[in-house]
């Protein structure tokens, strides 16, 4: 499975900005993703585990919003950042766990587990 990025770039103190995640590859359909601000981290900015089940990090949540699309041969993972302040800036990372066979439970291991598929990352730089 493979992970392309899109949607980063400059914005400023108040605006909006959507990153999308592509998944190119996988052959199952079953998996938890999320999106980070770091590699190999065990803190998601928001994820969607393998049940549908949303989590946010406690700090983020009310500004930012999680959310995938299923069609016959893509799926995709979307995060939508409301009123973006300069503390936002960052590089975001699209990361995957396929829980296939192990069941959801796989799910922990999303971000900080070898098992975690990362895309190139989206530079999303906030100026006031």
């Amino acid at each position: 499975v493979r992970l392309v990025e899109s949607g980063g770039g400059s914005v400023q103190s108040g605006e909006s900005l959507t990153l999308t995640c592509k998944v190119v590859g996988n052959t199952h359909r079953d998996y938890c993703m999320g999106w980070f601000r770091q590699k190999k981290a065990r803190g998601a900015v928001a994820r969607i585990d393998s049940d549908g089940r949303k989590r946010y990090a406690d700090s983020l949540e009310g500004r930012f919003t999680i959310y995938e699309e299923k069609s016959k041969n893509v799926d995709t993972m979307s995060l939508q950042m409301n009123s973006l302040n300069i503390e936002d800036t960052r590089m975001y990372f699209c990361g995957l766990v396929e829980v296939w066979p192990y069941g959801g439970a796989w799910c922990a291991t999303l971000g900080y587990g070898q098992s975690t598929t990362w895309g190139q990352g989206t530079q999303v730089p906030v100026s006031s």
